[in-house]
């Protein structure tokens, strides 16, 4: 059992969680992920390593309440256990001198942006990240991101905070103005935003590596549930990724795949509604 040793609510839906677990903090790198499980019966959940300690043994990892697996795991606090966490899994973020990175972050994914950030400026990189959120209140760790940032752009959908608008905005503007300056550019977010990043820098011709986050099962490679096309060849984002180069997803077929579970995914919350007294009778009849 790994236990929750800090809890923050770093939005109402964005949670992040301190765990102790001394032999993943002890080999975790910038980019990889842990998969955890909660109790006998619960799905398996893969999450991105948003910082670790491994001289107090700790590994820290964000998540947002979007489905049953995660609002339940919404409902721990400090002292309580985790039933599984294992890890690190997947392969590293490359990290050497490139020159000028962009980081772009959508959504919670801040929290995995920023290790990633952290190693490239220790590698001597000029760091920018663009962050982006659909309103303020859905915003966190902009000191932290900023630390390890030259500059730092924040956007949100409805203007509620920085520039108003899309990631791939600025992104864009930044790209006109420096040109070849630019050595390459890490988008980590949600898969339409990944998608339209990788657009907005292929007429730059400007690498542009993306961390998929396709249906996940085992994370060893054996189950082929995360499957995905790059380059027109197979490949499974557990053990080849989660990074790879934008420019040669088949984003089309990695959405498809991500929605393959919609209707069990929302019947299983019809009727954990169901078990709390809540449930419609179409759901108690269906």
């Amino acid at each position: 059992m790994y236990e929750i040793l800090e809890r923050q609510d770093l939005t109402p839906i964005i949670h992040m969680f301190k765990i102790r677990a001394p032999a993943i903090a002890s080999k975790a790198q910038a980019g990889q992920f842990i998969i955890l499980r909660q109790g006998e019966n619960g799905e398996r959940i893969p999450l991105t390593l948003a910082d670790w300690d491994s001289i107090k043994g700790t590994v820290t990892v964000v998540f947002m309440e979007v489905g049953l697996s995660t609002m339940k795991l919404a409902a721990l606090k400090a002292g309580d256990c985790i039933t599984d966490f294992a890890g690190p899994l997947g392969l590293p973020t490359h990290i050497e001198n490139f020159g000028t990175v962009i980081c772009v972050a959508g959504g919670f994914a801040v929290a995995t942006i920023m290790p990633i950030a952290r190693a490239l400026k220790l590698a001597g990189n000029r760091v920018i990240t663009i962050m982006g959120a659909r309103s303020r209140s859905l915003l966190f760790w902009e000191q932290e991101v900023g630390r390890y940032s030259d500059e730092l752009i924040v956007t949100t959908d409805d203007g509620s905070s920085g520039r108003k608008g899309l990631v791939t905005e600025p992104l864009r503007d930044i790209l006109a103005a420096e040109g070849n300056g630019v050595a390459r550019v890490i988008a980590i977010g949600p898969t339409i935003m990944m998608k339209f990043s990788a657009k907005t820098t292929e007429p730059f011709g400007v690498k542009t590596i993306v961390s998929l986050n396709p249906i996940m099962v085992d994370g060893t490679g054996m189950c082929g549930c995360c499957r995905v096309t790059v380059g027109g060849a197979t490949r499974f984002a557990c053990v080849d990724g989660p990074d790879f180069d934008g420019h040669h997803v088949d984003w089309d077929e990695l959405m498809a795949r991500q929605r393959t579970y919609l209707e069990q995914e929302a019947r299983s919350m019809e009727l954990w509604k169901c078990q709390r007294g809540g449930c419609t009778q179409e759901a108690q009849h269906g």
